[in-house]
């Protein structure tokens, strides 16, 4: 029977997506600590969930008024850990949940991304997973050195080398490259270890790479691009898909689609996991999670999506009034987030909508009020989403940490198992093992972009 795959949706930082999660009285706010992200890795893992994996950015949402001041007043994600070395600290308190991270491919170097991810999954057993993401803002360029942030697809231009090099790396040792005699005193055979020699458009490396493989072979490779060049990009190398999908009929409409999308790139659908995203609330009875749900919208304030709007798109919203339109050329300039700019479009029918409405139309800095309920409310949700096929799973945001993930395990996990939905146990003890996907091969994306 068809199983679903439940994804923790992490922030390595001192809130959740949500700006407002720090604000809620049971939340714990010593985000300075392993502790505080060694027990979510606990939850998940008693949940069987089939990872956590952080979102990240290379700077605090400062875009708004070009100044950072008040993201520190509100706590708007300004304190931001090193993902990966934040990992390392779940994995020591684990042994099967699945650990990911995003990494950036537009100022990150493709050598240091392939040994830092082969390195986790080794050190892991083979529980790594690499979130591949382009840059998104000014902010991040002028961190990192540059002027202006890069055009969104010239990002993705960029990525596929990117992709392709760590792949390369990744494929440098051959399985049996060790030999390990210390009688002889011969290390290992120096033919099964190959250069890459890699020179593109954009990118140049040429190894040979310092990491032997791992137990799954390599990394699995998550993805969370929802333009129609990120999707492209998706097609092309996911092996797991973080989406945003809004309703079950919409979602089950572009579900299929991008599975078609994934077979034209000559690539199995089924060995591609399409996880939506969701922030349950839920509790023992639905009257307690509506309870619960009174009190988390009562925490965000009118600041938090102005500052994550002007971040997501790149734009200062601070710039124009709240009921001003957007002219032609500033919707078309937007080289942020663009699947938001088209969601506040399609939602509202405005070709020029204003700040007002891309705070209501993109939801941004609110968490959706959509799935609140007991055990029985939530699991339906969960289960008319996925026999419909408009996902494979679930990527579950927290409004309250770590709450929001202890009452899904509590509440939610044991109706999915009765109902057959949902593991009682991991399959194994590699990432790819828990969805469902085969040990990966050298070189076997190569031939597939030698058809292309």
């Amino acid at each position: 029977m068809r199983q679903m795959h439940l994804v923790g949706f992490l922030q390595a930082q001192n809130c959740t997506t949500l700006a407002s999660s720090w604000r809620h009285p049971d939340s714990r706010t010593d985000f300075l600590t392993a502790d505080y992200f060694q027990e979510i890795a606990r939850i998940l893992e008693a949940g069987k969930f089939d990872l956590g994996f952080f979102d990240d950015r290379l700077s605090m949402p400062d875009r708004f008024g070009s100044d950072h001041v008040h993201t520190i007043e509100h706590g708007i994600r300004c304190v931001k850990l090193d993902p990966v070395v934040t990992l390392t600290m779940m994995g020591a308190v684990t042994s099967r949940l699945g650990l990911g991270s995003t990494a950036s491919t537009t100022y990150y170097e493709p050598f240091h991304v392939a040994r830092a991810f082969q390195t986790l999954d080794l050190m892991s057993n083979g529980r790594a997973a690499w979130n591949v993401v382009t840059s998104l803002n000014d902010g991040e360029a002028a961190n990192m050195g540059h002027d202006e942030m890069m055009a969104h697809d010239l990002r993705y231009d960029r990525a596929d080398e990117f992709v392709e090099v760590v792949l390369g790396h990744w494929d440098s040792w051959e399985d049996d490259a060790l030999i390990l005699d210390k009688a002889s005193g011969r290390f290992g055979d120096g033919h099964k270890v190959h250069r890459l020699d890699y020179r593109g458009k954009y990118l140049r490396s040429r190894g040979p790479f310092t990491v032997p493989r791992t137990p799954q072979g390599r990394p699995v490779l998550i993805q969370a691009g929802s333009s129609g060049r990120g999707k492209r990009f998706s097609a092309r190398w996911a092996e797991l898909v973080f989406v945003a999908y809004h309703d079950v009929a919409s979602g089950r409409e572009d579900y299929a689609e991008f599975k078609a999308m994934v077979a034209a790139e000559g690539r199995d659908p089924d060995a591609v996991k399409v996880a939506t995203l969701c922030y349950p609330i839920c509790a023992a009875t639905k009257a307690e999670a509506e309870d619960k749900a009174a009190l988390i919208a009562k925490l965000p304030l009118e600041i938090d999506a102005l500052s994550l709007l002007s971040e997501a798109l790149n734009f200062d919203f601070a710039s124009k009034g709240m009921d001003e339109p957007f002219t032609d050329a500033e919707m078309a300039g937007i080289q942020g987030l663009q699947a938001i700019r088209d969601r506040v479009v399609k939602a509202t029918g405005k070709k020029n909508p204003t700040v007002r409405d891309f705070i209501v139309g993109s939801g941004r800095g609110k968490p959706p009020m959509n799935m609140v309920g007991g055990p029985k409310e939530i699991a339906d949700i969960f289960e008319e989403w996925f026999t419909a096929r408009a996902c494979d799973g679930f990527v579950l945001g927290a409004c309250v940490v770590p709450g929001s993930y202890a009452d899904f395990v509590r509440h939610v996990v044991p109706e999915l198992q009765r109902r057959g939905l949902f593991r009682k146990d991991y399959a194994g003890p590699t990432l790819r093992d828990h969805l469902g996907l085969a040990r990966a091969e050298r070189g076997d994306w190569r031939s597939r972009l030698a058809a292309e």
